[in-house]
């Protein structure tokens, strides 16, 4: 028995990286897959169906089940196509996993709009769109009667939440990915929905196209040495996550070769206060105590 056994997922970006690593090991731990890919370049222009249909094959090459699916996660009417093909196909849906981005670096000052909309489209809006329509399934079943189980798990980036120079586009919306997760966590579980989110560090065409990525990120020289970048080293708590009985919720998960760390949201730090309206200069001298 696999851990995902009877479990229906459909997987975004599925066709290469981190997410071809989640639709295999799903599909080898008994889920059914879904495998959305349009097959464009790491800018997201192109379009090729080879890469969905090659790793359906390679599941059905090992007695999976899985079926293609070249919708664009970021399109209102691709969005709901995606999420009713798993349905047609499988007859449920019980995993969304969110992965599919591209990259359009460029410091701020020459960063296009088209640029800036490319990715924000893609990242940030390719996450709401299945989710909307994921979330509107899952609330129909439970208005039914139905009991719920279902998991969204999102991907999001140390880009955004450790902010990395050159990348205000892709950080700013893997830095929504993590707050969106939150929110729809709280506002999910009352149809039986866990949403968590991973910020994974793995050896893709994303990661090998970023300056100054490309010789750290490169497989190990020594054989046998164990490869913390290989991106397979990212699914297992994608598969975990998507279990049944994981209760895990509104987390964001840091992982990279076999380490797993769980970020801390947004909190209040040093503070002060002294019960009036401040003026300008107290502040000048207040908030030095804040900002040591």
């Amino acid at each position: 028995m696999g851990a995902l056994d009877g479990r229906v997922a459909v997987i975004t970006g599925a066709g290469r990286g981190i997410g071809r690593e989640h639709a295999l090991l799903f599909a080898s731990e008994g889920a059914k897959v879904v495998v959305n890919d349009l097959g464009g370049a790491a800018d997201g222009t192109g379009d090729d169906r080879t890469p969905a249909q090659q790793v359906v094959d390679e599941i059905k090459g090992m007695g999976g089940e899985a079926i293609a699916n070249a919708d664009n996660v970021a399109d209102w009417e691709g969005g709901q196509r995606l999420i009713n093909s798993a349905v047609e196909a499988f007859g449920d849906l019980h995993v969304l996993v969110n992965n599919a981005g591209i990259l359009r670096d460029r410091v701020l000052v020459n960063m296009t709009e088209e640029e800036w909309d490319a990715v924000i489209k893609v990242h940030l809006k390719g996450h709401f769109v299945p989710t909307r329509f994921a979330a509107s399934y899952w609330r129909e079943q439970t208005k039914a009667g139905k009991t719920v189980k279902a998991s969204v798990i999102n991907t999001s980036s140390t880009s955004g939440l450790f902010s990395n120079p050159g990348q205000a586009n892709y950080g700013a919306a893997k830095s929504g990915i993590a707050t969106f997760t939150e929110i729809t966590a709280k506002e999910l579980s009352r149809y039986g929905v866990r949403v968590n989110a991973i910020a994974p560090a793995a050896r893709t065409r994303l990661t090998e196209s970023t300056p100054g990525l490309a010789d750290m990120v490169a497989p190990p020289s020594e054989p046998g040495q164990f490869d913390i970048w290989d991106p397979a080293n990212i699914s297992p708590l994608v598969g975990w996550l998507a279990t049944e009985g994981c209760e895990a919720t509104g987390r964001v998960f840091f992982v990279q070769g076999g380490r797993v760390a769980v970020f801390q949201p947004w909190t209040m730090a040093a503070e002060v206060d002294h019960n009036d309206r401040w003026t300008v200069a107290e502040l000048d001298s207040a908030m030095q105590k804040v900002l040591s």
